[in-house]
């Protein structure tokens, strides 16, 4: 898999270059923050659209709409870690070096990557967040695909990884995202579904507000009434 990059006029050594060129252009400070956001930040940026999601969810829509959210915000980083586990057969299969090994002259902004390239775990982790995310819930899900490509660009950006580095890990992430949804999914529901119908738990998967919300007072039907023509005791009956 290496010689299939050593080559400067293979289009991923070019994007390679075209990408990690700008890192050179950019002022010492740039490079800095390039560095912590991708190695660090969009994945902290990752973990907080996540709680953002399952707040909201806790206090909108029915029971059953917590419920199925919550299972698959569960469900969201187990598919990342299933993701990155299938990863390491993978990088040992393939065995590709780091681009800063085969190719001179990138502005490499993280030193000491001695492991392999292909796929980027970066990208699996984030892509496999994402996508898990938006089987939860669609808005929350969108914005965490779009930081996942922002952490792919990233990655190449820092001249620690290819381009294809970076698209193998989308792949992965969203086929193991994707692929075991129904499955993890049949499980993750009924067990998300009793914490509901629990004591202090019930309040991981549904709001009191929310729950309040839902009471009939609370959305404005009244409560009936104990007299009426059902009851025997009506208005005609009080005088008679």
């Amino acid at each position: 898999m290496a010689g299939l990059a050593s080559d400067g006029s293979n289009p991923d050594v070019s994007l390679l270059y075209d990408i990690n060129g700008l890192a050179k252009a950019a002022p010492p400070w740039f490079d800095r923050v390039m560095e912590f956001v991708g190695e660090y930040g969009i994945v902290l940026g990752m973990v907080l659209v996540v709680l953002w999601c399952w707040w909201s969810v806790r206090r909108r829509g029915a029971l059953t709409d917590s419920v199925s959210a919550v299972a698959g915000l569960v469900w969201a980083p187990l598919a990342a870690g299933i993701a990155l586990l299938v990863n390491i057969p993978i990088r040992g299969f393939v065995e590709r070096p780091r681009p800063f090994k085969d190719h001179q002259g990138l502005e490499v902004l993280v030193a000491g990557k001695t492991d392999f390239s292909f796929v980027s775990d970066h990208a699996t982790l984030t892509m496999a967040l994402g996508v898990g995310l938006f089987v939860a819930h669609r808005r929350f899900g969108l914005a965490a695909i779009a930081l996942a490509l922002a952490e792919g660009f990233v990655r190449v950006y820092m001249g620690v990884h290819y381009p294809t580095d970076v698209i193998g890990g989308f792949a992965l992430g969203t086929a193991v995202a994707l692929l075991l949804a129904p499955v993890a999914l049949a499980l993750l529901t009924p067990v998300v579904s009793a914490v509901a119908r629990s004591g202090r738990g019930a309040r991981l998967v549904r709001s009191r507000r929310a729950d309040a919300a839902r009471r009939p007072e609370a959305v404005g039907i009244p409560e009936p009434r104990l007299g009426g023509p059902a009851g025997g005791t009506g208005q005609k009956d009080l005088a008679a």
